[in-house]
């Protein structure tokens, strides 16, 4: 029986190369199957920058995807952009999350994206709130969004009239540091009516926010030309080039008020000086009428005192009257007493009476000039003296006040009436007079008895001149005469001595004599020296 072959096979080393590559394989797949997530697709109006197979998707720069494919909407409007995401951004693909490009961006004074200068392009995801409903398909956004779901903050609405020059991502200041900026905005239907204004406030910057806090437009450079001077006021240079608001707390006395939700609307002032007049509770509307220039007077024009502001004017209108063809310029102002007086020092419910006081004692409103460089003009409200009666009267809500020309105007009507006055003098009959009281003086100094008595007052003179000559020359021999009496008085005296009643007689008289003789002297000397006084006396 013949026997068969047995064979024995040895396993060889070579054989663990492809199993283990089998095994990696393997794993690779496995791997590959189990992290490999959804595929996207995001729209976006370019493509721009984007490269298949190679740029990704990333949050907080993280990687969550590749993109896969790129190709044109059917509209031909459009590119789509084919992504394949990962399974741990599974969870993420809802209808709140939001996609952007990142790519260098200039916007104002900020530069963003520098980064993809060097390393391409890539597409920003912020997974957005929790909740919303599972998707595959996303618009992308054009421009980066300016709030993340993870920044702390709240969003608010602002209205204004116009924007100026505030775009999206301008920012918004609080004392000066950057608080927050500026989403976007939002049109009226039709084009009239206030522009909704969308801000992000981050935090803590939003718990300073009341529900009275003001906000007002830092835009651009703020030019002033007043008493002080040129003022030239910039928030930042930011706020120059993309434009800037900016906010502050409302008064001490308003810290009761609770914080605003993302539902509140504030209004967006004009400038500084409006928000801070907005602040004012306590407002009395106040009329006046002018029949005087009132060039440089226009809305938001200063209302002021003794050159203190109380007030702001709201609108300036000229008026005609149809019938009698008569025209005023009627000046809306409003009064704020709380620029300059409290509660405690006139109650609300005294200003009025405290204005019919004044206006009895001559308070006038006129138009005085604020800057003669700018040609700005106010309101000015002054104690007029001699002023004519009037009284204080009600229009609707609003008091009139009397007005009177001020200002250039108030000294050319002056002028006018001066010179009316001077226009009502008899001029013509003064002159008259004048000329007839001159001819008669003329006729009477060439008149005979003038001429007499001119001859009679030349002879006077004459006989003065020479009666002061005679008493000149006398005037030695009567000093003689004198010194010789005192000589004979002192012998006398030393005669008779004693103390007797008759020696103190003759020593008072010889005094006298003393003093005669000196006052002799005197007359003496000025009668040399101005001998024209025995004329025209002393």
């Amino acid at each position: 029986m013949p026997q068969s072959d047995t064979r024995t096979y040895r396993f060889s080393v070579i054989w663990l190369v492809p199993i283990v590559a089998l095994l990696i394989a393997g794993y690779l797949g496995w791997r590959g199957l189990t992290t490999r997530g959804p595929v996207i697709t995001i729209t976006f109006d370019t493509a721009d920058g984007l490269t298949s197979g190679q740029t990704e998707v990333k949050s907080k720069s993280v990687s969550l995807g590749t993109v896969e494919s790129i190709r044109l909407s059917d509209d031909l409007h459009h590119v789509e952009v084919g992504v394949r995401m990962t399974s741990a951004a599974s969870r993420m693909m809802t209808s709140n999350a939001r996609f952007w490009v990142v790519r260098p961006r200039i916007n104002g004074a900020s530069i963003t994206g520098l980064e993809t200068v060097m390393s391409g392009a890539y597409i920003a995801m912020d997974p957005g709130e929790p909740g919303g409903r599972h998707t595959t398909f996303f618009k992308g956004l054009e421009s980066p969004p300016g709030v993340r779901s993870d920044q702390p903050g709240h969003t608010y609405t602002l209205m204004t009239p116009s924007l100026g020059s505030i775009g999206q991502g301008a920012p918004i200041f609080f004392r000066d540091v950057v608080a927050g900026e500026v989403l976007g905005y939002t049109l009226p239907p039709g084009g009239r009516g206030p522009i909704k204004v969308q801000i992000f406030v981050q935090a803590p910057y939003d718990q300073y926010l009341r529900t009275d806090t003001r906000f007002w437009n830092v835009s651009g450079v703020q030019v002033g030309l007043g008493a002080g001077g040129l003022k030239v006021k910039l928030q930042s240079l930011q706020a120059l080039l993309s434009g800037g608001i900016a906010f502050a707390p409302p008064d001490a006395r308003d810290e009761h008020l609770v914080q605003p939700n993302s539902d509140t609307v504030f209004r967006l002032y004009d400038s500084q000086e409006e928000a801070d007049a907005a602040g004012y509770r306590e407002r009395i509307p106040l009329v006046t009428y002018l029949t005087s220039p009132v060039a440089g007077l226009t809305k938001g024009g200063r209302m002021t005192m003794f050159g203190i502001q109380v007030g702001t004017i709201d609108d300036v209108k000229l008026l005609v009257d149809p019938h009698t063809g008569q025209a005023r310029v009627r000046v809306a102002m409003e009064l704020q007493p709380e620029r300059v007086l409290n509660d405690q020092e006139v109650p609300a419910d005294a200003l009025r009476a405290l204005l019919h006081t004044q206006v009895a004692n001559g308070l006038r409103a006129s138009v005085q000039s604020a800057s003669f460089l700018t040609g700005e003009s106010e309101i000015a409200l002054t104690f007029v003296k001699n002023a004519r009666p009037a009284t204080l009267t009600q229009e609707g809500d609003a008091l009139v006040l009397p007005g009177q020309a001020g200002g250039m105007a108030g000294i050319m009507d002056s002028v006018s009436t001066i010179t009316d006055k001077v226009a009502a003098m008899p001029l013509t009959q003064v002159g008259e007079n004048l000329n007839n009281l001159l001819a008669h003086a003329d006729a009477r100094i060439n008149s005979a008895d003038m001429r007499q008595g001119l001859s009679s007052l030349r002879a006077s003179m004459e006989n003065l001149q020479v009666i002061s000559h005679d008493a000149r020359a006398r005037m030695p021999q009567l000093l003689a005469g004198l010194d010789s009496t005192l000589k004979n008085a002192n012998s006398l005296l030393s005669s008779y001595g004693g103390d007797t009643d008759f020696h103190r007689n003759l020593q008072q008289m010889v005094v006298q004599l003393n003093e005669a003789a000196r006052s002799l002297r005197f007359l003496s000397d000025f009668l040399t020296r101005h001998p024209s006084a025995l004329i025209t006396g002393r």
